[in-house]
């Protein structure tokens, strides 16, 4: 039997969707098409009460919501806490605004020489390519933008953006961003990776994408045919809970690998209530490992407006890096980061596992807080 039979749940239709041909359940234009964005659309699909109703209105003049109807069949319909409706459905703790929060936590708009480029680090930079994703996600950094049409950019914004990496050889790594990249047509992402690889100094290119997750339609031969034509294009990807690691995401990234020849890396937010459990996490960091996903970052939730009903401590960070470490194989442990605000770019953090330095002695304790020792040479 193969592994996605044993281990990859098909994706349950809702009854609303039921009768949908398959190939237009199958099509991502169709799935962009019908995302559920009204909450007409959403009492089709589960029950929502008229106070609920009134929270989801308020809550999306702040930052609009919408979820492909893939994405929505992977809710529990009837448990207000399932981990996928709290990411995809607003909540009233996001009209809770605290004075330390921030609209552009990281300082991108203050890095960016030209619009919709962000240059932060010394050797790589970040490329803002759509406005547009399958699923506004409720936890996302970019509320301040994303899903506003006022902030797209041009093919002649793109063009500034190239020009000026043409113009900085420190520049070796471009990301991809948005909004999500492959919200853009095949043609547009042909355009946008033509004039990358066209920049001499340019070895890197990384897509930053939760299409896999929200809308693995999207994952084409024809897309994947496309991209093989760039590398190597390395993947970033955002799974955050085992529920959204289904058949169709398997298949989508064993597109994204066996035809695009990229390498695919996932970046988990800590989400309060979703997976700050360290059991949840190796459960999906395992799963992740089986799709040939090699989990990359644990994120600490930024300090976004609206979002500190998300935000777990630092201290659940560690610890869950802590109850990963010696108890699943190593791949399965990322590192848990945290995006300095005002852009001051991310740190890791890591267990405490020194126990006593004294001159060469260094005392030390394992995953299972036995103490050993280890002598130094100087």
């Amino acid at each position: 039997m193969r592994i996605q039979d044993r281990f990859f749940p098909q994706s349950q239709r809702v009854p609303a969707f039921a009768s949908t041909p398959d190939a237009h359940w199958n099509s991502w234009i169709w799935q962009q098409q019908k995302r559920i964005k009204t909450i007409h659309d959403l009492r089709s699909l589960m029950p929502i009460t008229d106070e609920e109703a009134a929270i989801i209105e308020a809550s999306a003049d702040h930052f609009h919501w919408a979820m492909t109807p893939y994405y929505a069949s992977l809710i529990e319909p009837n448990n207000p806490q399932c981990p996928i409706r709290l990411q995809a459905i607003p909540s009233q703790p996001e009209l809770t605004v605290h004075d330390y929060e921030m609209h552009d936590p990281l300082a991108e708009e203050t890095h960016m020489p030209t619009p919709g480029l962000t240059h932060r680090y010394p050797d790589r930079v970040l490329l803002y390519s759509t406005h547009n994703c399958p699923v506004y996600c409720r936890h996302c950094t970019r509320k301040r933008k994303v899903a506003n049409p006022a902030t797209a950019h041009t093919n002649e914004d793109l063009k500034k953006a190239f020009t000026y990496i043409a113009d900085h050889p420190e520049v070796r790594d471009v990301l991809i961003s948005g909004g999500d990249p492959l919200s853009n047509s095949d043609g547009r992402l042909h355009f946008i990776l033509s004039h990358l690889r066209a920049i001499p100094h340019i070895e890197i290119i990384r897509l930053c994408t939760r299409n896999i997750v929200t809308l693995p339609q999207r994952i084409t031969p024809e897309l994947c045919q496309m991209l093989q034509k760039f590398g190597p294009i390395y993947v970033n990807t955002h799974f955050n809970h085992p529920r959204e690691c289904t058949r169709e995401a398997f298949d989508a990234a064993a597109l994204l690998m066996d035809i695009g020849h990229c390498v695919v890396s996932n970046q988990m937010v800590l989400l309060k209530g979703i997976n700050d459990n360290a059991e949840i996490v190796k459960s999906l960091n395992q799963k992740l490992l089986l799709m040939r996903i090699r989990p990359y970052y644990i994120l600490q939730c930024d300090m976004v407006s609206g979002l500190s009903h998300f935000r777990t401590s630092l201290q659940t960070g560690i610890d869950i890096i802590d109850a990963l470490r010696g108890h699943t194989s190593g791949l399965a442990v990322p590192h848990y980061v945290v995006d300095l605000p005002g852009g001051g770019g991310k740190i890791s953090l890591v267990p405490q596992y020194t126990v006593e330095k004294t001159d060469k002695k260094w005392t030390f304790r394992n995953y299972a807080h036995r103490h050993f020792t280890y002598i130094d040479s100087l």
